[in-house]
């Protein structure tokens, strides 16, 4: 497909209060590689929250903004990525392909349907990753841009054999880890037609052949949870499996699992719950959230079936083996991690909940259960959308009450923000939302 980039004049670099020089940077999803969510630089909140931008796009935001040196870089359902400064004002808008309409796909909910999951920066090559799924001949490009710029370096196709491209929906947040971008496939929403959940790898300079791992030998297994791959300080991706095409009675197939992957895709370790396989009979179990790391020490996940596990990392304990199972809720997407305690987006209200020394939760709050968007954490508040009622909410860590509120449009139900500065960067189904938050 032709691409058409229209750079207009950089303007100086700014810090979200206006001032010269740029806040610390948000580069991929929920800010790190271990997805923490967390901001420590964000000023303390103080008085009412104010939109004091709202920027309207040529097609739907899933994904997360990411913000590097001053530029707020967003994607589009519409193939279209843009780069703001941080009044709003636009640097650079390409677009990269001509996404997919509905009836290209066998199923699915999002239409058209372009770039989902949410890009990541690399300070090695000074480039953003993401990956645009386009229509016509249905498939899937992993798209490297000059972050000041939005021009394109390269691009590749990472449709890899076995399924069908136009039954794979990228969904999750990329990763970085040794010196590749990890890209994590999963199904169309109705999980319909020849899909298999896959990690494909990609060299930052984009040469070679990609590598890639699927957790099923058949199909299904999908790792489509929007936080993507969680990334250890040893470099070790943790993705989880939704269910598979193995029922009772039928050998364990790695899905409905928590899976390590070493930084170059090889499988280091696994954990699946001792009924795995009658919850890929029910269409239930893991999947739907992303691997949360408490310290050097715990992994924590919850699913579609109930239970939220803690898992010892490097020891993840195969099936069966976690340190606690816990009955808190049904959380889908990403978490927010500060210490020891773990905000977990409940689909009926954030929760937040401590892991102890064994390994053992303990839930310290339950927010209103309108609130149930994937947290992130910052100038003593914990940030979380009310998807449904198009709300910004500003909740006190310590309770979970909601301490400043503000409208900022109709969102997706796994939108989730972005922190720079004293912004908050909302995307939104018309386009994204500044938020001035001191």
């Amino acid at each position: 497909p032709p691409l058409t980039a229209a750079p207009s004049a950089p303007a100086p670099a700014t810090s979200a209060s206006g001032a010269a020089g740029p806040a610390p940077d948000w580069p991929m999803y929920h800010g790190d590689p271990a997805h923490d969510g967390v901001s420590q630089a964000m000023p303390d909140v103080s008085g009412a929250l104010k939109v004091i931008k709202t920027v309207k796009l040529d097609g739907a935001v899933y994904a997360s903004p990411i913000a590097v040196d001053g530029v707020m870089v967003v994607a589009t359902e519409n193939d279209s990525v843009y780069g703001f400064d941080a009044r709003g004002n636009q640097l650079w808008h390409v677009s990269v392909s001509t996404p997919s309409p509905a009836y290209e796909r066998p199923c699915g909910n999002i239409d058209p349907l372009g770039i989902t999951g949410t890009p990541v920066y690399s300070a090695q090559t000074g480039e953003v990753y993401l990956a645009a799924e386009h229509g016509r001949t249905v498939g899937h490009d992993l798209i490297a841009l000059d972050l000041h710029t939005g021009k394109v370096r390269w691009r590749k196709d990472i449709d890899l054999p076995g399924p069908t491209p136009a039954a794979m929906q990228q969904r999750g947040a990329l990763a970085i880890s040794g010196g590749r971008v990890w890209v994590s496939f999963g199904a169309e929403f109705g999980d319909c037609s020849n899909y298999k959940g896959r990690v494909v790898g990609v060299r930052l300079d984009g040469t070679g052949d990609p590598v890639m791992f699927d957790p099923s030998t058949r199909r299904q297994g999908g790792i489509w949870n929007p936080a993507g791959p969680t990334v250890d300080a040893a470099g070790h991706l943790y993705v989880v499996s939704a269910n598979g095409s193995s029922f009772p009675g039928a050998a364990y197939d790695h899905t409905n699992s928590v899976l390590e992957l070493s930084s170059s895709g090889k499988l280091l370790d696994s954990f699946a719950p001792s009924d795995w396989a009658q919850n890929t009979e029910g269409d239930v179990g893991l999947g739907s959230q992303g691997v949360a790391l408490v310290g050097a020490k715990w992994a924590l996940l919850g699913g579609k079936s109930g239970p939220v596990y803690v898992l010892r990392q490097g020891h993840l304990g195969g099936i069966g083996g976690q340190v606690s199972a816990t009955d808190v809720c049904l959380p889908y997407g990403g978490a927010a991690v500060d210490g020891s305690v773990v905000y977990l987006p409940c689909t009926d209200g954030l929760r937040a909940v401590r892991v102890d020394s064994a390994g053992h939760l303990h839930v310290l709050w339950h927010a209103s259960g309108q609130i149930a968007g994937s947290p992130v954490v910052g100038g003593g508040r914990v940030w979380a959308l009310d998807q449904s009622g198009g709300v910004l909410h500003a909740l006190d860590p310590a309770t979970g009450q909601t301490l400043q509120q503000v409208s900022v449009g109709e969102t997706s139900r796994f939108a989730t923000p972005a922190i720079y500065g004293s912004l908050v960067l909302v995307p939104t189904l018309t386009g994204m939302a500044y938020v001035r938050t001191s």
